[in-house]
């Protein structure tokens, strides 16, 4: 009995911890922006006005994020948690939206022109959801991103009161180019790192060729780049976490600014960059992210998600020039 005990209560634990660690490696589905801010309206009495759609969004985003299956992961310190990577990269990614997104809208969607104040509530809500992401002393993560979302709900309120012009949500081509421009970086940074998979000799384009150009230190004209081999399920799922994201905000930006869109012509343009983006969320049928050689036997999932993004990536600055013009 003794013997049965010292090898099977260990045992069981870590059966248990497996089991666990299966179940909490979940990534949510996707939601409809749309059809969650008409019920988030009824249920606060809120009239859906321009920007209520975006910002819905944003709150619901964060809110799947914090009370997915398991919770919030990226600052647990217990097992099985802390053995868990792939969710806590894929809240990284999203995170990185929800921030970028909302310092647009404290900078950009928010205020009429450059010498117009900042919303109060958006102001406070923009630097809580830049607190440390893997923060577990007190004050903790979850504690401050959903003081970020009581914030982003109290501007919101003010949003949708007609009788309350002090809160605006200007839809406007430019406030969505100057938006465009961040997707834009994060999503050319993404697409380098999983191509980077494969490892490959690159030609540096830093100076992009342009003869007085300086930098502050030199660098050799080829560079060799490679993800670490332990990194490339953690940029995979990083990227997913970042599409998931930025497709439920397009399709919410693509409801809330549909007439600019039409008026630009771009509507089109704006719904293939979605559905670009929708292919990154194709459920990964392998134990693990492959990272087989470029024509290889075996796939290699980053070069995949690589080709979507850059896709996306390229319909964005296509789409930013076509806001752009008259």
């Amino acid at each position: 009995m003794k013997k049965y005990l010292y090898y099977g209560i260990p045992t069981l634990l870590v059966v248990a911890c497996l089991a666990l660690m299966f179940w909490y490696n979940h990534e949510p589905a996707l939601f409809d922006p749309v059809e969650r801010s008409r019920v988030h309206a009824e249920q606060h009495g809120h009239a859906i006005v321009t920007g209520y759609i975006t910002t819905s969004t944003m709150i619901e985003t964060v809110d799947v994020m914090l009370n997915k299956r398991g919770g919030y992961l990226s600052n647990d310190i217990m097992p099985p948690w802390v053995f868990l990577d792939n969710v806590p990269n894929w809240e990284f990614g999203v995170l990185t939206q929800v921030r970028d997104l909302a310092r647009a809208m404290r900078n950009d969607f928010s205020r009429s022109q450059t010498q117009s104040t900042e919303d109060l509530d958006l102001m406070e809500a923009d630097p809580l959801f830049h607190y440390d992401s893997e923060r577990w002393i007190p004050p903790d993560t979850e504690g401050r991103y959903r003081k970020g979302m009581a914030y982003m709900e109290a501007y919101l309120t003010r949003l949708s009161d007609p009788t309350n012009p002090n809160a605006q949500f200007y839809a406007r081509a430019d406030n969505l180019r100057d938006w465009l421009s961040i997707v834009e970086k994060r999503l050319g940074s993404l697409s380098q790192r999983l191509s980077a998979s494969a490892g490959q000799e690159r030609l540096n384009t830093d100076l992009s060729g342009e003869p007085e150009a300086r930098q502050s230190t030199r660098a050799p004209s080829e560079v060799s780049v490679q993800t670490p081999w332990l990194q490339i399920d953690d940029v995979f799922y990083e990227a997913r976490g970042t599409t998931w994201a930025l497709i439920h905000f397009l399709r919410a930006m693509e409801a809330d600014l549909e007439e600019v869109l039409r008026d630009k012509n771009a509507l089109v343009s704006f719904r293939q960059i979605i559905r670009e983006l929708e292919s990154t969320q194709e459920p990964l049928h392998a134990p693990m992210v492959l990272n087989g050689d470029k024509f290889g036997a075996l796939a290699n999932h980053s070069l995949v998600m690589a080709n979507y993004i850059a896709r996306a990536n390229a319909a964005i600055i296509d789409l930013r020039s076509l806001l752009s013009q008259g």
